[in-house]
């Protein structure tokens, strides 16, 4: 049974020389090229490319001498499942997470316990939506990546607005996308630039450019909302109706979704014949015999359909328990570790629930492959944007639960900074290692501010339902 592995040497050497062809070029288009037929082959994306980093060579001689065929194929599938990451010494905190709720211990050993289980499974979510994506072809794996690329996150926040713990949701949501923009991308650009000092490292402006627009379009959606409802008060809208803000929150959340599926389709079906010209596919058709044999071994499947399907069914509702837990805990651990719950939600929980992702992308970036680098960072941070976001709205509105886009004053201009400062970042096309210190360096400086932030106090509000719950309130 193949494993996927980057440790081979032709694999090793692809991920080196850019596809495995030296002769691409001093401007890195052909090496450019070569990263992007690797993400859309058989719908593969940056984040199973960025996840494929973390993974490890499985042995599985002594499971071959295993005689029925039916439990040799069952080990098989359980040893690449749970021993074929470099993660796997953090999948015993999965069952102490429920130990410990099970047995009363602390509910920030509770929160703690969920968050590290958290790491490995989201790691292997990707890996098993690739397994599948190996099976159903291009645009169907695409549509899975594209919509499980951020599992957890959309888990995390269903689970807070049926509990109608809105302000946690958009603590949660808003820290995913700093830390893909800032710290993610910064911290890749940084590391980057240091290992490839005597090397001008080049990237897709157009694709960068794409991605940028879409947030743009997303923060338009998030400060309308918030200008709304400051303006209540003002005597030129002084018959705007109170529920104006969140009428308009839905409204944008369905014009999001519409366009999200909408650059699904022109990102999977019309964009490589809208940017590659002819010159350009002839020159890739002479060189594709050479790069297929340096992939061949990436791009086989090492489970079947039906087991990846279970497997990511099971993994699926491992993560939504785990998940349950971390909503219900986090005040909790807040209270006893003395940070508020605007900090844990921006920033700590994004960092240790994507650190897999994270990790694979500054691989990347060492690498001189920043295209997959930022197809991690910036295609994680749109598709929170304009997918979970927006469901989150729509699944509110659903419950009768006020779940809007105001993501209150401070919370919208450091989502907006981060977006401008992101997008200059990139028009370049290159890069170096000045332009990710500067965007390190803005993470820093929104962390202390929430760091700095008081913890905000709990209140109460009436959903469309009959009864009240607690939600949290940051005061500004």
């Amino acid at each position: 049974m193949a494993s996927i592995s980057t440790e081979s040497p032709a694999n090793l050497n692809l991920l080196e020389n850019g596809g495995g062809c030296c002769n691409c070029g001093g401007d890195g288009v052909g090496r450019r090229r070569k990263d992007t037929a690797a993400i859309s082959r058989h719908g593969r994306s940056a984040h199973n490319l960025s996840s494929s980093s973390l993974r490890k060579r499985s042995d599985l001689k002594l499971i071959s001498r295993v005689p029925c065929a039916s439990v040799r194929r069952f080990l098989g599938n359980l040893q690449e499942v749970l021993l074929g990451t470099r993660l796997c010494l953090l999948f015993p905190a999965v069952p102490l997470a429920v130990l410990a709720r099970q047995y009363g211990f602390p509910r920030a050993w509770i929160f703690a316990l969920s968050l590290l289980g958290l790491t490995p499974l989201a790691e292997r979510i990707s890996f098993l939506t690739e397994q599948i994506a190996f099976r159903t072809g291009p645009t169907v794996g695409g549509l899975l990546n594209a919509t499980c690329g951020n599992a957890t996150e959309l888990i995390i926040a269903i689970l807070a607005v049926g509990q109608s713990k809105i302000q946690l949701v958009k603590f949660s949501l808003l820290g995913s996308i700093l830390s893909n923009l800032l710290l993610v991308l910064g911290t890749s650009l940084l590391c980057g630039g240091l290992a490839n000092l005597h090397k001008e490292q080049h990237f897709d402006r157009r694709e960068a450019g794409m991605n940028s627009l879409l947030l743009y379009l997303s923060l338009l959606c998030h400060t309308l909302p918030m200008l709304l409802r400051f303006s209540e008060g003002s005597d030129a809208i002084g018959r705007l109706n109170k529920d104006t803000p969140l009428l308009l929150s839905r409204v944008s959340s369905l014009l999001m979704l519409f366009t999200y599926f909408a650059y699904l389709i022109f990102h999977l079906c019309s964009h490589r014949q809208n940017s590659v010209s002819p010159e350009e596919e002839e020159e890739e058709e002479e060189e594709e015999d050479v790069y297929d044999d340096n992939v061949r071994d990436m791009e086989e499947a090492v489970i079947g359909f039906w087991s990846a399907l279970g497997w990511l069914l099971g993994m699926t509702f491992i993560v939504a328990l785990l998940s349950q837990y971390v909503v219900g805990t986090i005040e909790d651990a807040a209270n006893s570790w003395g940070l508020s719950v605007a900090f844990i939600g921006i920033i700590l929980l994004p960092i240790v629930g994507n650190a897999a992702e994270h990790a694979g992308a500054v691989i990347f970036a060492f690498r001189n492959k920043l295209d997959i680098t930022l197809g991690v960072a910036l295609g994680s941070a749109t598709q929170i944007a304009l997918f979970v976001v927006p469901v989150s709205v729509v699944i509110g509105w659903g419950m009768g639960i006020e779940m809007d886009l105001n993501f209150d004053l401070v919370e919208t201009a450091c989502l907006a900074l981060s977006i401008v400062a992101t997008s200059l970042t990139l028009q370049e096309g290159s890069s170096h290692y000045m332009k990710g210190a500067v965007l390190l360096s803005c993470y820093v400086v929104i962390s202390s501010c929430f760091f700095l932030s008081p913890s905000p106090p709990t209140q109460t509000i009436t959903t469309g339902q009959t009864f009240t719950v607690p939600i949290f309130r940051y005061s500004q």
